[in-house]
């Protein structure tokens, strides 16, 4: 009986407080309510969450880590032997920008993986400050959303938000329970990534004054 207890009290914790947790990590009230580029094109979502974290970088100096991101590009940035793990990528994340790789245009395809069938659309991209993509398989569907909001001239907040359409069965929501935390912990470290890698560029920049951004 103590032990069904204890199970039941983890249940509840993780489905009400900690699943609004991970949904808004990071974020501010004001940003969870905020309207972003791409948020109208899944018209009736089932799901969606949102990460932030603030970078002490300008938006020039992390677009182009988003601008070239995928598969046989330049990574995820988030946890590399999971993502190689699981075929999502085949060698780790960049740690410099990829010039090859910095040309975004709405239509243009991202790879996750070698699957011809993973691929991320490009939606809507607007250097420095919002990139959009699109994926649809069946009938699901995912818009994945990033927002990059100056706040000064050397602090960003960086925005993720995940909206998914998912079908209704007993099978889909037994694997958008379980994708659920996994998306979580490798969101937050991606955006992790992606404060560490900006913020090196920035103080590299500084350094060299002289040095050009590269932004697409």
């Amino acid at each position: 009986m103590t032990m069904a207890l204890a199970i039941l009290a983890v249940v509840l914790l993780y489905w009400f407080p900690g699943r609004r947790w991970m949904a808004r990590w990071g974020t501010t009230p004001d940003e969870v309510a905020r309207v972003m580029p791409g948020d109208a094109l899944i018209a009736n979502p089932t799901h969606s969450a949102m990460d932030a974290v603030t970078v002490f970088a300008a938006p020039e100096d992390i677009w182009p880590w988003l601008a070239q991101m995928g598969y046989q590009r330049g990574g995820l940035y988030s946890y590399d032997w999971l993502d190689r793990l699981f075929g999502i990528l085949d060698r780790p994340s960049a740690d410099r920008i990829l010039p090859e790789f910095q040309k975004l245009a709405v239509g243009d395809h991202v790879p996750l993986g070698p699957d011809e069938r993973n691929v991320l659309t490009v939606a809507l991209a607007e250097a420095p400050r919002s990139l959009v993509f699109f994926y649809e398989r069946g009938s699901f569907q995912w818009v994945w959303q990033f927002g990059l909001c100056a706040l000064d001239g050397h602090r960003t907040r960086l925005i993720s938000r995940g909206t998914q359409h998912v079908p209704k069965s007993a099978a889909m929501w037994l694997l958008m329970r379980i994708m659920e935390p996994a998306s979580f912990i490798m969101t937050r470290r991606m955006l992790l990534g992606l404060k560490q890698r900006a913020e090196l560029l920035r103080a590299q920049r500084a350094a060299r004054p002289d040095c050009d951004r590269q932004v697409a």
